[in-house]
């Protein structure tokens, strides 16, 4: 019961948090995006704590218990995107919205806005609700308590957080959130090495094909492993969101460097602790409660601080782990709530029903959003297999229904505003086709790890194409996405 003990203590601080900094909401902006005053130490912790979620602690450990290192192609896709990314945040936070579909409509207009919004909104309340399933195991594991009760709790706790102070809140606990994680791992995946016999054990023991660049696999599966988390991350709201946070452009850029190096070390860290885990807790006979079936992959991570002392981790590298583990959930679940709730009250309330709607009533609006959301998230639980296959139905949605356009409004002077919102109606509409058909079929049309290829694939296609065959923008709809060029291009003028 000390698992189980240790969670809710650490909850209990969380959320103690989240109620403190509640009395420091004003307005929108501080619910929205903290009263643009969050520094770089800050910033880092909450971009790191939100990108590593379910789909990294589960999804993508199970992934790498089965195949290996190749697991890291679905983190690389994060990591090349996140250094393009640094080439745009200083433009991102000049720009100073509140939302990604701000933008949409800033750059082609309000169909755009309404698009993205659907878009996101049903992308991330997706997201959220493999975070609920993410504690649903956990407090199963550390407790016993049924795993739909689990999720229940996991689902109230996240939207109570959510509620209370919004932005404030969040990056206020992924401070800490971020030091737990990165501990955790770091400690971990040496003990566990050294305890199985180090490299004696992965040369000898382990399958060399675990190791190799592709897994055994094809690069098909490679392309559609890496784009969903590549698009997703470029078109990731957010990331925007708290780059709109953040105090200054400087700020926001610095944070990128250690962003990515953080996520680098962090993904590597968990996939090769799964590695090691699974291979142990795999071979231990069937009938022992220590045993990790195939089918349970997902559940590495959670297993091995649950029985770390048997593979090398004390108990309090065990307890840390899960304090980790809740850390994951919790942050990712806070953050993907937080976005479409944001999404609904800026793009859709405030923007098209009552413009004139006083700060309380905003942020109050935005409090019944979060609570409205969190249930939609918990019934779309019961629509997928796997976690995984929910991390690529929301990856791919973003992927490919937001991102071909989001990006074109700062990299592509050409796009006209009909390319924009064809490309993000082809994209979403093609992902929402394919999932409802895997979803009533005994076997997928296309496979969740393939669906970014045609719904990208087309989503880019009719962006260019629409774009070319339509007639180009005025200066004035693309000149603010490019200041920095319009500011060397005079400078360069004036010196000659």
């Amino acid at each position: 019961m000390i698992f189980f003990w240790v969670v809710i203590l650490y909850l209990a601080l969380l959320m103690g948090i989240s109620v403190w900094k509640s009395r420091a909401i004003k307005n929108q902006e501080d619910f929205m995006v903290a009263g643009r005053k969050v520094s770089t130490p800050k910033l880092v912790g909450t971009l790191l704590c939100t990108w590593l979620g379910s789909g990294t602690l589960l999804a993508g450990a199970g992934l790498a218990a089965r195949v290996g290192i190749s697991e890291l192609w679905l983190a690389a896709g994060a990591w090349i995107g996140i250094v393009i990314v640094f080439f745009l945040a200083g433009r991102v936070r000049r720009i100073a919205q509140y939302t990604v579909p701000d933008i949409l409509e800033l750059r082609y207009n309000k169909y755009a806005r309404i698009l993205g919004t659907i878009v996101i909104v049903i992308a991330y309340t997706t997201i959220v609700g493999y975070q609920f399933r993410g504690g649903g195991f956990v407090l199963n594991l550390v407790a016993g308590i049924p795993e739909w009760q689990g999720v229940l709790l996991t689902a109230g706790f996240i939207i109570a957080f959510t509620a209370f102070a919004g932005m404030l809140s969040i990056v206020s606990v992924d401070i800490i959130n971020g030091a737990v994680i990165t501990l955790a791992v770091l400690v971990a995946v040496p003990l566990v090495f050294f305890n199985l016999g180090g490299m004696d054990f992965v040369t000898t023991e382990l399958d060399p094909a675990l190791f190799s660049i592709t897994g055994g696999q094809n690069w098909i599966w490679v392309m559609g492993v890496f784009f969903p988390t590549f698009l997703l991350l470029l078109g990731e709201s957010n990331m925007y969101q708290k780059f709109y946070s953040a105090k200054n452009e400087k700020s926001a850029k610095n944070a990128v460097i250690f962003w990515v190096i953080g996520t680098i070390i962090i993904e590597t860290a968990i996939a090769s602790l799964a590695i090691l885990a699974f291979s142990h807790f795999n071979a231990i006979d069937p009938s022992s409660i220590m045993h990790l079936a195939v089918e349970d992959s997902e559940r590495i991570i959670l297993h091995a601080a649950r029985f770390g002392t048997e593979i090398g981790i004390p108990l309090a590298g065990g307890l840390l782990l899960i304090c980790a583990a809740v850390a994951i959930i919790t942050s990712t679940g806070n953050s993907f709530l937080l976005t479409p709730s944001t999404n609904l009250t800026r793009d859709i309330y405030q923007r098209f029903i009552n413009p004139d709607a006083s700060e309380k009533v905003i942020v109050l609006f935005q409090r019944l959003m979060v609570l409205s959301l969190g249930i939609v998230a918990w019934l779309l639980l019961t629509q997928f297999r796997t976690i995984l296959d929910m991390a690529f139905t929301a990856y791919t949605m973003i992927g490919a229904g937001l991102t071909p356009a989001l990006l074109a409004a700062f990299l592509w002077k050409r796009v006209t505003t009909a390319g924009g919102v064809a490309s993000i109606a082809t994209g979403m509409g093609v992902t929402l086709i394919i999932t409802i058909i895997n979803s009533i079929r005994a076997e997928p049309l296309i496979p969740f790890d393939y669906i970014v290829l045609p719904a990208a694939g087309l989503s880019i296609l009719v962006l260019i194409f629409v774009s070319l065959l339509t007639k180009p923008d005025p200066k004035e709809k693309w000149e603010m996405f490019y200041e920095e060029d319009v500011e060397l291009s005079d400078a360069i003028e004036e010196f000659r």
